[in-house]
Formats: C-alpha cells, sequence, structure tokens
C-alpha cells in the first residue's frame, strides 16, 4: 500500500467525498451554512490531498445535514477516529448533546452584543415553553 492509501485522514476524506457526492445538488452549501462557515472549507475537508481536518464539533451537523444512514455514520466515525484517536471522547460527548438536546442556527451577526441578545431570547422562550408542557404533565 501507498503511504496516500495509508493515510487515515485521507481515507475518511475520501469517504466524506464520497458520501457528499451521492447527496442533492445544494448540500455542500447546505454544510457550510450548518457549519458557520464558507464553502472553501468544505472543498478542503472533502478533499483527500488536502491535510485540513473536519473538526470533531461539526460531525453532527454533517450528519444532520447529509442524512447520513446509521452505516455510513458507523463507517465515518471509524475512520475519523482512527485519523484522530484524540477526538474519540468528544465524537462522543458531541453526539450525546445532540440526542439530548436542540440545536438552532444563527445567521452570523455583525454585533456580538446583539447575537447575545438574541441568544439570551431564545433560551428564555425555550425554558418558558419547557415548563409548560412540564405542568401540562
Amino acid at each position: 500500500m501507498s503511504a496516500a492509501t495509508d493515510d487515515p485522514v485521507a481515507a475518511y476524506k475520501r469517504l466524506l467525498r464520497e458520501l457528499v457526492a451521492r447527496r442533492p445538488s445544494g448540500t455542500r452549501r447546505r454544510m457550510a451554512a450548518a457549519f458557520g462557515t464558507h464553502a472553501s472549507f468544505i472543498s478542503q475537508i472533502t478533499n483527500p490531498a488536502l491535510r485540513v481536518p473536519l473538526p470533531a464539533q461539526h460531525i453532527p451537523a454533517l450528519f444532520r445535514t447529509c442524512h447520513f444512514s446509521a452505516e455510513e455514520q458507523a463507517q465515518f466515525l471509524a475512520l475519523y477516529a482512527r485519523a484522530h484517536p484524540a477526538q474519540a471522547v468528544a465524537i462522543e460527548e458531541l453526539a450525546a448533546v445532540e440526542r439530548d438536546g436542540l440545536r438552532i442556527a444563527l445567521p452570523p451577526f455583525a454585533d456580538p452584543a446583539l447575537r447575545r441578545e438574541v441568544e439570551e431570547v431564545i433560551r428564555d422562550f425555550a425554558d418558558r415553553v419547557i415548563r409548560l408542557a412540564q405542568r401540562k404533565r
């Protein structure tokens, strides 16, 4: 085997490129929006020739956006864990957050104070809805 085929980062990036290519048009754009990045970053993380890794915190959004099957997720995670063994715990923690929580994507804000205010309003509303639902039980 060549060094290129032995490279674990290139291996998961090859799989990611193949899986994304099977998705509908616009998937890369939706990935960029879900990650809060530019389309060029998606090109970098799906190109096995480039060393730019996929940060672990984007994996749940990747799975949500691309609708990977359980088998595809398992295959990707096995390759990703081989490439980034120190990230295994982080991946499990992120998966737990995805199962147990709700994530709301916000657009970019030029004003950090406005972003904090919007986040506070969303959290307040969510807390009120949860309390209401708990009272109705």
